[in-house]
């Protein structure tokens, strides 16, 4: 019944961490006047969805940041691929296919563009404050709406609302190319914007430096068309006019119309989050900006400190958007890994169940391993690391799995703690085939098997690992000897890798190299954020249904015993809506590829892990009759994605491209990790190992390239000098 449906609708979506509400069948309108304020727990669903009732999802802050692109016209819906992020997650209904956009982004606001000639809606930006009908509500003409499936890409705030703002300039163009311009600049303009956005930025770039003949000239320039085309987000057109009119007089010598107008597209052809402006009085900071007679509360200052003279240094490093800590809703896997879990938890001194996932996972993909594939070839060998603070737990799923092991008579597939070699790692595997190493300081391991110069004996572990992993559907052959006895031959080797480790010591490890040459991209990175609170917990013994799971994997030969001695592994069908997140997912994977941004080889691998993990969420579910389904595809497609933009947004924290790349990048991480703020006095003291000279080459870069900008804070005594990220 259509009351059922909807039930299980809204529960769905409060397993995802949104809130969904009730609205009367056929409406668009929400059932209550509270409808902002209400929250719906899984057990107060069942009475508020009882009728027959349409469904609405909260978007913005209630809902985890889930926003929604309506796109209310047709033009709107014909263009969007070409202005707004791709994303997994789109519905609509018949009459209007694909016309709702999900993401997930933080901080996004609630914007309406209008055509400004009939007032029509072109399109919305719907955050907090708003909701969305969503399947399998029925709209006003009785046509039902999709459900509201697949995974919402993560997309940074600014980003989202400056590509909503494109699309609805693109769609005003095109109705109103044969008539008079629409508004100053031919821009669709919010109806929440501040009216007075193009005084604004004239007095911005009023305040900039002109271009002068010898000093940096083009990256000032360069600067100001920045500032135009992203800061105040104004049509090209009218940032060309701007930059002719208003500043150009003040340039020495000024420049032609054409080259003002390659500025202009420069800057719009580079993605920047922010405009950044270098003011001549560096007494100005924010707090001053009153004094202009205009709001520059949005914007970044910092000080004109170096002379600027290669505009390529001007641009800002796009940090990637940090995901978060890994979302709670997906730490619940049916069948052994959740049983797995809670005996982790109920055993461990600091529970962390995050880490307690991906030892659970690691045990089911190595029980698992050679004994099932997918439809595509995929196995459950995976690589997962558990990173935790020191005395945080991240020992204690290890020791589980051990124990599961041991008591169940199947030690065998528990490899040693240690290798020696990549000879050593050829031969454990060679003895058994299916093995899970479990290593502890596993970051201190990868720097030492990074440099060949520390222990060359280690050095090919690595080149060894990852051709490990790309070879449990194939023969993996080893290095060849003189003496045909030492050569090594595996058919389809499972190696699965669980390693433990602390944060500073793992991504330490992180090099550009690692991750070009993809080592870095096959690891799983499952992260404990903080230490857990202490409980009383007793020793206990693995319990039977554990045990007996463990056991049946270990009995269990495809095929049968008679069949042949190495027989293949039985393959788990995958369902038609598993397929669907599956493609969705791969149109994601793509448009990240398409962007050619460093750490590309992590999207690259996205989709091969989300496989192997959907694969390893089937086994647990249900060991006799696996199925990968739509839960599993979509559980796994989402810790992928979610594991993949954390590594992102990590390595360009960490990750340096030389020793000067280094010390900045350590600076960045102490001014982070003061709250993005923190006085020059206080950074100098967590900086004596650098000398006085260093010091202020590394902050001046810093300031150069607008990573971090300086303020002037009152304080009792005299003012003091602050440098924060910006």
């Amino acid at each position: 019944m259509q009351h059922e449906a909807t039930i299980d609708a809204a529960l769905a979506c409060i397993a995802r961490g949104w809130s969904p509400i009730p609205v009367p069948h056929g409406s668009k309108s929400p059932l209550t006047p509270a409808w902002l304020k209400l929250r719906l727990s899984a057990g107060e669903a069942k009475s508020h969805f009882a009728l027959n009732a349409n469904i609405g999802v909260l978007l913005g802050e209630p809902s985890a940041w889930l926003v929604d692109i309506d796109l209310d016209c047709e033009e709107a819906r014909e263009a969007a691929d070409c202005f707004v992020p791709l994303t997994a997650c789109v519905t609509g209904r018949p009459s209007s296919k694909a016309s709702h956009r999900w993401y997930v982004s933080r901080g996004a606001r609630t914007r309406q563009y209008r055509d400004p000639l009939d007032r029509s809606m072109i399109v919305e930006l719907r955050s907090t404050g708003a909701q969305t009908i969503i399947g399998p509500s029925v709209h006003p003409s009785g046509e039902r709406y999709d459900m509201l499936e697949g995974i919402p890409a993560t997309v940074d705030a600014e980003e989202l609302e400056a590509s909503v703002q494109r699309l609805a300039a693109h769609v005003i163009a095109r109705r109103h190319s044969n008539t008079e311009p629409v508004g100053q600049d031919g821009v669709a303009r919010d109806e929440h914007d501040d009216e007075h956005t193009e005084s604004r930025a004239k007095a911005y770039i009023d305040r900039m430096p002109p271009a002068i003949a010898g000093s940096g000239g083009h990256a000032a320039t360069y600067a100001a068309a920045t500032a135009l085309v992203h800061g105040f987000a104004l049509a090209p057109v009218r940032a060309l006019a701007l930059l002719r009119d208003h500043y150009n007089a003040r340039c020495i010598p000024q420049w032609t119309d054409v080259e003002l107008s390659h500025k202009v597209s420069d800057a719009q052809r580079k993605p920047h989050a922010r405009p950044y402006g270098w003011l001549r009085d560096e007494r100005t900071n924010a707090s001053d900006a009153a004094d202009l007679g205009v709001d520059l509360s949005n914007f970044k200052l910092c000080r004109n400190t170096v002379e600027v003279h290669d505009e390529d240094r001007l641009a800002p490093t796009d940090t990637p958007p940090d995901p978060g800590p890994f979302p709670e809703h997906l730490l619940r896997v049916p069948g052994f890994v959740a049983d797995v879990m809670a005996h982790n938890l109920a055993t461990a001194h600091r529970p962390q169940p995050v880490l307690a996932l991906a030892g659970a996972i690691a045990l089911q993909a190595v029980l698992a391993g050679r004994k099932v594939r997918d439809e595509r070839g995929n196995r459950t060998n995976l690589y997962a690391v558990g990173v935790a603070p020191s005395g945080a737990g991240k020992d204690h799923a290890r020791k589980v799995n051990k124990n599961v092991l041991h008591q169940a008579a199947l030690s065998s597939l528990e490899a040693n703690e240690d290798l020696a070699s990549d000879a050593g790692l050829v031969s454990a595997l060679e003895a058994h085939p299916a093995s899970l190493f479990q290593f502890d300081e596993f970051g201190r391991f990868l720097r030492t098997i990074g440099d060949a110069k520390k222990a060359p004996h280690l050095y090919n572990v690595l080149t060894a690992l990852m051709k490990l992993y790309s070879s449990a559907d194939t023969v993996f052959k080893g290095k060849a000897y003189a003496d045909a006895k030492r050569n090594k031959v595996i058919d389809r080797p499972c190696a699965v890798v669980y390693g433990t480790t602390v944060p500073e010591h793992f991504f330490e490890s992180l090099t550009a190299e690692a991750l070009a040459d993809g080592f870095i991209a096959r690891l799983l990175i499952f992260e404990a954020v903080s230490t857990s609170s202490r409980q009383c917990a007793h020793a206990a013994s693995v319990p039977e249904s554990i045990l007996e799971a463990a056991r049946w994997w270990g009995d269990f030969v495809p095929g049968g015993n008679l069949r042949h001695a190495i027989p293949d592994p039985i393959v788990v069908p995958t369902t038609r809506e598993a397929a669907d997140v599956y493609e969705r997912f791969a149109k994601l994977v793509d448009a990240e590829l398409a962007h050619d941004a460093p750490g590309r080889s992590l999207w690259a691998r996205a989709e091969e892990k989300a496989c192997r993990l959907a694969l390893v969420y089937a086994c647990s579910a249900s060991r006799e009759q696996p199925v990968v389904g739509q839960e599993a595809a979509e559980w796994a497609c989402a810790v992928s994605v979610h594991l993949t933009r954390r590594m992102l947004h990590l390595a360009h924290t960490w990750v340096s491209d030389g020793f000067f790349d280094s010390r900045q990048k350590r600076v960045l991480r102490i001014v982070r990790a003061a709250d993005r703020k923190i006085s020059a006095t206080e950074l100098s003291r967590r900086t004596q190992w650098l000398s006085k000279r260093e010091r202020s080459e590394v902050l001046e870069n810093l300031l150069e390239t607008g990573q971090i900008v300086m303020l002037r804070e009152a304080s009792p005594t005299r003012p003091r000098m602050m440098y924060a990220l910006a």
